[in-house]
């Protein structure tokens, strides 16, 4: 539910009584994965998705009966071919989805922290005994937490424990524990959803393909920088939609900037006085993705003079460059595409060739399967 904690904090703080209905564990080719949530207001408002539209309806009205009832309740949904007309998932997958009327507790606190930004994980029992179905743990990034799961004293401590782990991770899934708190009794599962900061995306170069390429990482769900040495390019008026845009030599920026796993550099300068400096600290630091704009000359020029600072072939096999994929890219709103979709591709494993003919899976868990926005493994 985290993933559209923005609106429904907005409920919140407007007094709306709601349900959300919130996708807990999938098989198969499900078209959402775990945290995916659809939330309905008494008035009838919805909005999110568990289903890409296969099961909405049914959801729809499951959350109106939780609103009525005020019962939290676990549903499945899965395929049929016995009744075209039935309701089910088309693509043969399986999702179970709970369905919890938000009425207090620790959720508008998890929407709140959300919403504003900060990292924090909301842990809730989806299987297990019937009376703590619904329970949920709201735990922060120093290890705090509020709210409790409802059984053993050591259960909410062992929990929040484990919260904290996936939240380190940027993660959201599921995880079993015993229903005291120990690896041992009744089993519990938890989905632990973990809402953390958007990744960063720095865009070195500020030229009329990074305007596009600000535009893509944006829809992506990226908190866009513009760095550029020229304070005659580098103006918000030329970069309205970046959230901040920087006048300084790039590799003193990156130099001084938080990077983590998840962030991305796309160098556009295509400039050896700028691109060596950059790109030989960049190679260095412990993010997600690297590309490098040139043609295939610059390039290899580029490489003859990273190797001459002292980068090695194994650091520079982590350049993307040329940077983006093969789409035949010519305006700069087209090569922006293809440097997003690389930046996909490379985040959930895919291979970057077309579907059609293809025997490679459509869904890719890949070495970081979250959304790049707030809601990881599912980041």
């Amino acid at each position: 539910m985290l993933d559209i904690a923005e609106e429904l904090h907005r409920w919140v703080e407007q007094g709306r009584d709601f349900a959300v209905a919130t996708v807990v564990a999938v098989g198969g080719s499900a078209p959402r994965q775990p945290g995916a949530a659809l939330a309905v207001d008494s008035e009838g408002t919805a909005i999110g998705s568990v289903s890409g539209g296969c099961v909405e309806g049914a959801v729809y009205d499951l959350c109106r009966q939780a609103l009525e009832d005020g019962e939290t309740v676990l549903e499945r949904f899965g395929y049929s071919d016995e009744d075209a007309f039935a309701v089910g998932l088309t693509c043969g997958g399986i999702i179970d989805i709970l369905v919890t009327p938000v009425r207090g507790g620790v959720y508008p606190a998890a929407l709140g922290a959300a919403a504003g930004g900060e990292a924090a994980a909301l842990a809730r029992i989806t299987e297990g005994p019937a009376d703590l179905l619904g329970q949920a743990l709201l735990v922060r990034s120093d290890g705090s937490y509020e709210g409790s799961l409802g059984g053993h004293p050591e259960l909410d401590r062992t929990a929040a424990g484990e919260a904290r782990a996936m939240l380190d991770a940027g993660r959201t899934g599921t995880v079993t524990i015993g229903e005291d708190g120990s690896r041992c009794g009744q089993p519990l599962t938890l989905l632990v959803e973990s809402s953390v900061p958007a990744p960063r995306m720095i865009v070195f170069g500020a030229i009329d393909f990074a305007a596009a390429l600000v535009r893509v990482g944006k829809f992506l769900g990226y908190h866009v920088t513009v760095c550029d040495a020229r304070p005659v390019f580098a103006t918000p008026a030329r970069f309205p939609e970046a959230d901040e845009v920087v006048v300084e030599w790039p590799h003193e920026y990156l130099a001084r900037t938080e990077v983590d796993g998840r962030t991305v550099l796309c160098v556009l300068t295509h400039d050896a006085k700028f691109d060596v400096p950059l790109l030989e600290l960049a190679l260095r630091l412990p993010v997600a993705y690297i590309g490098a704009m040139g043609s295939r000359r610059t390039h290899e020029d580029r490489n003859k003079r990273l190797r001459e600072v002292g980068v090695t072939e194994l650091e520079l096999t982590r350049l993307r460059s040329p940077i983006g994929l093969d789409l035949g890219a010519r305006t700069p709103e087209e090569t922006a595409l293809s440097i997003g979709a690389e930046i996909v591709a490379n985040r959930r494993g895919g291979s970057g060739v077309s579907l059609t003919g293809a025997h490679t899976p459509i869904h890719h868990d890949g070495p970081d399967s979250s959304p790049a926005g707030r809601i990881g493994s599912v980041a």
